[in-house]
C-alpha cells in the first residue's frame, strides 16, 4: 500500500516532473494496461496485487543469471542454458521505453549489467559444450565486448573460440587489440589469465 505523495516522492527521489500528478497518472495508467484486470487498486492509496504466482521479469533476470553463473561455475554447461537464456531475453528489453528517471536508469544499468554478464555465460558455457557451439561462443564473445569493450572477460573468450577453430592468428591480434587499448586508455596491462591464453596461443603459433 502506497499513496500517491509517496509513490511521486519515490518515482522522482532528486526533481519533480512540472505536473507531477498528471505524470504519476500517466504511468498508473500505462500500469494497469499491463497488469491483470484488478491487479492495482486504489486510487489516492494505491494496492498492487499480482496475485501467488505472478512472475516479475526483472526478478526472473536477476535469479536467471545468478543460477547461471553457479552452474557455470560448477561445469553444468547444459544445466546453465535455460537460466542464461532468461536473463538475456529479459535483459535485451528496455525497462519502462519512453519513461525517464533516476530509479528508472538505476533499473536500465542494471539490466545493461545482467546482459554483458548473460553474454558471458554463453559464451563460457558453448565453450565448455565444444563442437558447434564453439561458433556461438564467438558470436557472444564478439557482442560481449561491443558492449563493454574495457572487460578483459569478452577478448578472453574471443581468443579461446578462435583457438578452438584454429585462428590463432587472429587470436593473436585479438590481444593485441585488448593489450592496445588497455595500455593507451588505462595504462594497466592484460590480467594474468589473458595472458597466460596469450601465452598458449604464442607456442602453438611456434609449432605451425
Amino acid at each position: 500500500m502506497a499513496s500517491r505523495d509517496e509513490l511521486t516522492e519515490a518515482l522522482w527521489p532528486r526533481a519533480l516532473p512540472l505536473a507531477p500528478d498528471p505524470a504519476l497518472s500517466a504511468l498508473l495508467s500505462k500500469l494497469r494496461r499491463l497488469l491483470p484486470s484488478g491487479g492495482l487498486l486504489g486510487r489516492s492509496e494505491m494496492r498492487l496485487e499480482l496475485g501467488r504466482h505472478a512472475r516479475v521479469d526483472i526478478e526472473a533476470a536477476r535469479d536467471g543469471i545468478h543460477r547461471a553463473e553457479a552452474l557455470i561455475a560448477a561445469r553444468d554447461w547444459y544445466a546453465a542454458t535455460g537460466p542464461t537464456l532468461v536473463a538475456y531475453n529479459i535483459s535485451q528489453r528496455r525497462f519502462l521505453p519512453g519513461e525517464e528517471g533516476d530509479w528508472i536508469e538505476e533499473l536500465r544499468r542494471e539490466l545493461e549489467e545482467i546482459r554483458v554478464r548473460a553474454l558471458h555465460c554463453t559464451a563460457v558455457r558453448s565453450l565448455g559444450l565444444g563442437g558447434p557451439e564453439i561458433a556461438t561462443a564467438e558470436r557472444a564473445a564478439r557482442r560481449l565486448i561491443e558492449l563493454a569493450r574495457y572487460r578483459e572477460a569478452g577478448y578472453e573468450a574471443l581468443m579461446q573460440a578462435l583457438e578452438r577453430q584454429g585462428n590463432i592468428a587472429e587470436a593473436l591480434r585479438v590481444y593485441e587489440r585488448l593489450r592496445g587499448l588497455l595500455r593507451e586508455e588505462l595504462g594497466v596491462a592484460p590480467s594474468p589469465a589473458v595472458q597466460r591464453v596469450h601465452q598458449r596461443l604464442l607456442n602453438l603459433d611456434s609449432l605451425t
